[in-house]
């Protein structure tokens, strides 16, 4: 225990025993630390939170909170904006219990001041076929440069409160929960994504093209539409040593160091970050629990399925048993997944269309031959334009790819 004064309340790993007022202080500082060492965010950037309700965001979107506050060291400086997916178009769920999902999370989002988000999972099929080509980011910034883009934020910041815009920011700040994307589904788009997930035949494919189409397209779009450089996930040091496992399973091998990295700078103009990376379940959990912070149960795909219905609930169960055996098991494997390096370049502006999955935005690494690869593809030639994993979860579809429901990386393929 580090005061050697209170008395402890929960005991994170052999011999780290906390008291309330320490857990609070290591757990805010790791947040913190993770964003500083890493300097990715730059003062004043925009930063899109993908919050989905679950601890782990909802732990993610409390940090940015208190990082924010006027009274906290080592302030927080980018500008944040909250994104809801409702995936309940995917999961079976009626009008009511969306609904009230949508409602439960908006007084949720309106507590913050900040300006959110909510898009429906069924928009996927309005998207513009522009969000799967890749967009050529400015020049990397040096770390040097971090200490002048702070300055340069304070003296801004000097100047606005001498202009009096400070009250016009509070003013935005205000009225920051009226930005709400809520445009109504069609009835095209829902029978659309009905007819696009009940043509998967197993759920570990239903859960894949769910994690493509909400978690990339979707956010990717909303994000350069709103001028957000940045995307915060909150997925945990747990979350992601399964999601190591089961990547490798699925054959997504070639882009574990991306989806599972501190950052993924694969789409070019928006980058992925994880701050809760450091984090177990377990940590935010307990910190959940001991500080009050507001989390919702969302019914998923995985639902009430036993453990082995898909390869991701597998991975899942194995990993969560077998750590609780053996309390270095995610750890070891989180670990790992930091010394793993991509074998496949960095998509730029002038990558070849063929050489990026229209699904998932990886690089489609294919070493087998180059003569293979010399003459591009036909357009209908969906194989060679998909990655490995990709190509099975279009297999596993019960009608052909053209059908209705398909979504606008493949819709982008056939036309």
């Amino acid at each position: 225990m580090k005061c050697k004064e209170s008395t402890a309340v929960l005991i994170i790993r052999v011999g780290d025993a906390f008291c309330r007022d320490c857990f609070r202080e290591y757990f805010v500082h790791k947040f913190r630390a993770m964003l500083g060492k890493n300097r990715v965010i730059f003062p004043g950037e925009k930063v899109l939170l993908a919050v989905s309700g679950g601890p782990a965001s909802s732990s993610m979107l409390t940090q940015v909170q208190e990082g924010l506050s006027r009274d906290a060291p080592k302030k927080l400086r980018f500008a944040p904006g909250i994104i809801y997916i409702d995936e309940g178009g995917a999961c079976d769920q009626n009008a009511e219990e969306r609904e009230k999902t949508l409602s439960q999370m908006e007084a949720i989002f309106r507590k913050t001041g900040f300006p959110y988000h909510i898009v429906s999972l069924e928009q996927v099929f309005s998207l513009p076929n522009s969000v799967l080509e890749p967009v050529s980011c400015g020049p990397e910034r040096p770390g040097s440069s971090y200490k002048a883009a702070v300055d340069q934020y304070l003296q801004q910041k000097e100047v606005n409160q001498r202009q009096g815009q400070l009250a016009t920011e509070e003013a935005q700040d205000a009225v920051a929960h009226l930005s709400v994307q809520a445009s109504q589904v069609s009835p095209e788009h829902k029978q659309a994504l009905e007819k696009l997930f009940s043509s998967l035949k197993t759920l570990t494919a239903r859960q894949d093209m769910l994690q493509t189409l909400s978690r990339q397209h979707l956010i990717l779009h909303t994000a350069r539409l709103n001028g957000y450089s940045k995307v915060m996930m909150g997925d945990s040091c747990t979350r992601l040593a399964i999601r190591l496992l089961s990547n490798i399973s699925l054959g997504r091998g070639a882009s574990l160091a991306v989806d599972t990295g501190f950052s993924d700078p694969r789409y070019g103009d928006v980058v992925i970050v994880r701050p809760m990376r450091d984090y177990s379940s377990k940590e935010i959990a307990f910190y959940n629990r001991l500080f009050g912070v507001r989390s919702l149960f969302i019914s998923g795909l995985g639902t009430k399925t036993s453990d082995k219905a898909s390869i991701q609930q597998l991975t899942e169960s194995f990993v969560i048993k077998l750590q609780a055996d053996f309390p270095s098991t995610v750890s070891t494997i989180y670990r790992t997944s930091e010394k793993l390096h991509t074998a496949c370049p960095p998509q730029t502006s002038g990558a070849v269309a063929a050489d990026k999955c229209l699904l998932c935005l990886c690089a489609v690494c294919n070493k087998a031959g180059k003569s293979q690869h010399q003459q591009a593809p036909a357009p209908a030639d969906l194989k060679s334009l998909l990655c490995y994993s990709c190509r099975l979860t279009v297999k596993d579809m019960v009608s052909e790819p053209g059908c209705v429901g398909k979504p606008p990386g493949l819709h982008a393929a056939l036309h």
